[in-house]
């Protein structure tokens, strides 16, 4: 029983969450879009906080190396700090400046990013359909050139118009399908999880059949063994 609760249990949870990823699906694209920029936008402020602490303390050594040198007898203490300090100094985290803005962009404005890269991808098909066709039609100009190939580019050119039409469900297409999974794997375990109940309550049912027959069996031959001694016992 407590196998059947667990396995019942599991099943609603993923038929909830797949229920879940079917009707929320586009909201689920952009909250995860957000969290990806936050993400992004993290990673770029530890990268900045990092070069200005390292570059702080890069400053506090050349000080320090310059006073030296300065108690030391050495001449032109503050052009050699300058020097120590270019010599010393971390590059600038272009990169992690470039992941605060990415991560300001995705975070601020999800739709339109998703969108974006929804229409430059629906973009390329249609291109790439495009030129399917020209060869096509230069190759034609030598050999037939069979219904199936024309077929291909024209799937592709549909596709690409679809994504452009509509690119928040194309972009959300994933989850659908994940939502969709989900329930059916929750289907299907409540179904499996019954079986294996009821095939595990007839194994036991036939194992105290078995245990039952065997403690009769028993008792009747140690009841004919009483019986037999004492008919050798004249009793």
């Amino acid at each position: 029983m407590r196998i059947l609760q667990s396995s019942i249990l599991r099943a609603l949870c993923a038929i909830v969450v797949g229920y879940l990823l079917v009707m929320y699906r586009t909201d689920m694209v952009q909250w995860i879009t957000i969290a990806i920029g936050i993400m992004f936008f993290l990673t770029g402020v530890v990268s900045v906080v990092a070069y200005y602490t390292e570059k702080r303390k890069i400053e506090k050594t050349a000080e320090q190396l310059s006073t030296m040198a300065e108690l030391r007898g050495g001449q032109g203490t503050p052009h050699n700090r300058m020097n120590i300090k270019k010599a010393m100094s971390p590059s600038f985290p272009i990169v992690g400046l470039g992941s605060m803005i990415l991560g300001v962009i995705l975070a601020a404005m999800p739709g339109s990013f998703i969108k974006g890269v929804m229409y430059v991808l629906s973009a390329i098909i249609i291109l790439g359909s495009l030129n399917l066709f020209f060869n096509f039609a230069n190759i034609r100009k030598i050999i037939r050139v069979p219904f199936m190939f024309w077929l291909f580019p024209s799937i592709l050119a549909v596709a690409g118009i679809y994504m452009m039409a509509k690119p928040m469900e194309i972009s959300a297409l994933p989850f659908r399908i994940l939502g969709w999974c989900l329930m059916l794997y929750g289907v299907v375990e409540i179904i499996s999880g019954i079986k294996i109940f009821q095939v595990q309550k007839h194994y036991e049912n036939e194992q105290k059949r078995v245990e039952a027959a065997y403690k009769e069996a028993q008792a009747s031959m140690t009841e004919d063994a009483i019986v037999l001694d004492k008919k050798e016992k004249g009793i």
